[in-house]
């Protein structure tokens, strides 16, 4: 089943008062590009994070949020900087000295200014913290990812129409090839007993000029290449891995191939049915774009 590369998923996970708050989105990217923004307490869990967004996402510039409210008290852990306290208090009274302002420094103060009071993670806590991070994690991917298949599928159904569309073009065109040397061959022999004056035809001459022209006319080759192009790019669809990139190749392969057989081509239906199948084709890359 292939997949959409923009998608968006979302959980929340509570216990014993905290809560995790996780959102995941994507938009079309050529590589994996993983932005994560969270709380700094949580930062030690950046590369585990993105080790498991990776298991499932292969192509997308992902950014996941995380939000976590602690209202427990695991993970916390109260330490006071007891050096950097005494040198806020020793700076304040130098300054009251010197500026004759009425020293009246307060505890509750002190312990509001920077550095004083610090929380720390226990590593009991971390632990804790962390898989319940994940239980949040594995929930919002899986939200990301269905939301992604279901987009992802009906890309697949467009895109099979578009193909079926275009096979049935190449059809035509393989049956119009197919009269166009006969057609030639009467053309031809009439104009040069026009010209010569006589019902006699040199018939080997006449071959000749019609194995050139069949060589040069020809698109056989270039429908059977067409055609395995396309029982390919339909196999694709349905795997169950990523493959919007060999998706994209195919359809490069695809086009070539058609703008082969509208060089060759000497005949306006054909060249009418040529320009059918470049404008399916363009969509269909523009379709296989979004394709993870």
């Amino acid at each position: 089943m292939i997949k959409s590369m923009t998608g968006f998923g979302r959980a929340i996970y509570e216990n014993e008062g905290r809560e995790y708050l996780i959102e995941i989105k994507s938009v079309n990217n050529r590589f994996n590009d993983i932005n994560i923004r969270m709380p700094r307490s949580l930062s030690y869990l950046e590369e585990k994070i993105k080790k498991e967004i990776l298991k499932s996402i292969t192509r997308g510039k992902i950014d996941l949020f995380v939000t976590f409210n602690n209202n427990s008290d695991k993970g916390k852990n109260i330490k006071l900087n007891t050096d950097i306290a005494k040198k806020y208090i020793d700076e304040l009274r130098k300054l009251s000295e010197e500026s004759n302002i009425i020293d009246n420094i307060n505890i509750m103060d002190i312990s509001k200014l920077p550095d004083v009071l610090n929380i720390k993670m226990e590593e009991d806590s971390e632990e804790i913290i962390e898989k319940e991070l994940m239980v949040a994690l594995n929930e919002a991917i899986k939200s990301f990812i269905d939301m992604r298949e279901k987009e992802g599928n009906k890309i697949k159904l467009d895109l099979e129409n578009r193909i079926k569309i275009i096979s049935d073009k190449i059809k035509q065109i393989s049956n119009i090839s197919t009269g166009l040397v006969e057609e030639y061959i009467v053309k031809l022999e009439a104009r040069i007993k026009e010209l010569l004056k006589t019902d006699v035809v040199d018939q080997t001459r006449l071959a000749q000029e019609i194995v050139i022209y069949s060589d040069k006319c020809s698109v056989e080759e270039e429908i059977t290449r067409l055609k395995s192009h396309i029982s390919q790019f339909l196999n694709l669809t349905s795997e169950n891995v990523a493959v919007g990139k060999k998706l994209d190749f195919l359809i490069q392969e695809m086009n070539r191939e058609t703008n082969t057989i509208g060089s060759k081509a000497n005949n306006l239906e054909i060249t009418n049915l040529v320009v059918d199948i470049k404008t399916e084709l363009e969509d269909i890359r523009e379709q296989v774009q979004n394709i993870e």
